[in-house]
């Protein structure tokens, strides 16, 4: 049968993403050999997931595999017989693990069961906490209301990815383990030496993934006291001290405070990144790349705002991916561009 070849240290990562779309198959065991972990998949991974897991860097390939005693294999089937079976289809497929903390999408047709169905959360994924989104993300700070509904009241917790590890609180910071994969294309491109500016840095995961793995100077920036909060704990817990310098407040202002001139920007925040572009490029050297992330429908906006922004400089674009869905025929979308 189809497995996916996946190596050690990017396991549970995908197994985390498989398992959220419902491509796992759960009725075979996962096996392992000394380098790679063996996933059993139910079907042929499409091209949003596999943008998501990396696949092109992964091999499908046919293997066997021992079968494992049938359990519920999602969160609906943990619901069978316990909630009206004409609402069951209204529960999103898709949530959010975020170390050992669950964050559900719940309708509010579904309010009066919505106790349930944390529960059920809570036994599939063997997490300790389950939340429900109260809220879209919101303010300068961007945090989203969270109520609790199974499990421990605890929303401090550490998350995992690609052997990176970030403490942080989802009550008090953004975070999105959906950026794994975009982090890791970003951290891949960056070479010893850079000195680099993370503009709405969060907790961390662009610049920590980045400076273990780099020689670099990361310039960290965010308005968000409770993110700057966890980044520099996350710089202890990473083992890199003296390659980040976390610096709290608006990106403009700190940026008027400091001339740095660097090699690399990386700009994640889609929704407003575009109102700070000339400042990234004023700081961004001759032949500098920049990172750049827009809610869009289309690449054609996102790129003509680099360039309006770049003004006499000539820009290249290197690279334009959709990172993931935000609403019907919108995308988080990543641009890629190097400023002469």
């Amino acid at each position: 049968m189809m497995g996916l070849k996946v190596p050690k240290k990017q396991a549970d990562e995908i197994r985390k993403i498989l398992l959220m779309n419902s491509l796992l198959d759960l009725d075979f065991k996962i096996k392992r050999d000394h380098d790679f972990v063996y996933m059993p998949i139910n079907r042929g991974i499409n091209s949003d997931i596999g943008d998501k897991i990396g696949l092109s860097s992964l091999k499908i390939v046919e293997t066997e595999f021992e079968t494992q005693k049938r359990g519920p294999n999602s969160l609906k089937d943990y619901l069978q017989g316990k909630i009206p079976p004409q609402k069951i289809d209204e529960i999103k497929k898709s949530f959010d693990i975020i170390g050992d903390v669950v964050i559900l999408e719940i309708t509010e047709d579904l309010e009066d069961e919505k106790y349930q169905i944390g529960q059920a959360a809570l036994e599939f994924t063997g997490r300790k906490a389950v939340f429900r989104k109260k809220s879209k993300v919101k303010g300068v700070i961007r945090t989203r209301e969270l109520e609790h509904l199974a499990g421990v009241d605890q929303s401090e917790t550490i998350h995992t990815e690609y052997g990176t590890r970030f403490m942080l609180d989802v009550r008090k910071v953004y975070f999105s383990p959906r950026l794994a994969t975009e982090r890791e294309i970003v951290t891949n491109q960056v070479k010893d030496g850079e000195i680099i500016i993370d503009m709405f840095a969060g907790v961390g995961p662009f610049s920590i993934a980045i400076a273990r793995r780099r020689e670099v100077k990361i310039y960290a920036i965010d308005i968000n006291y409770d993110a700057i909060h966890y980044l520099k704990k996350n710089i202890e817990l990473n083992k890199v001290q003296g390659k980040i310098i976390p610096l709290l407040g608006d990106v403009r202002e700190v940026l008027k405070d400091k001339t740095i001139i660097t090699d690399r920007i990386i700009m994640n925040l889609p929704g407003t990144a575009y109102e700070f572009l000339e400042d990234a490029v004023n700081s961004l050297k001759v032949g500098g790349v920049l990172h750049y992330y827009e809610f869009s429908p289309d690449f054609d906006k996102p790129v003509e705002r680099i360039e309006r922004a770049a003004g006499s400089r000539k820009v290249k674009i290197l690279d334009k991916r959709r990172v993931k869905s935000r609403s019907p025929g919108v995308w988080h979308l990543g641009i890629d561009a190097v400023l002469f």
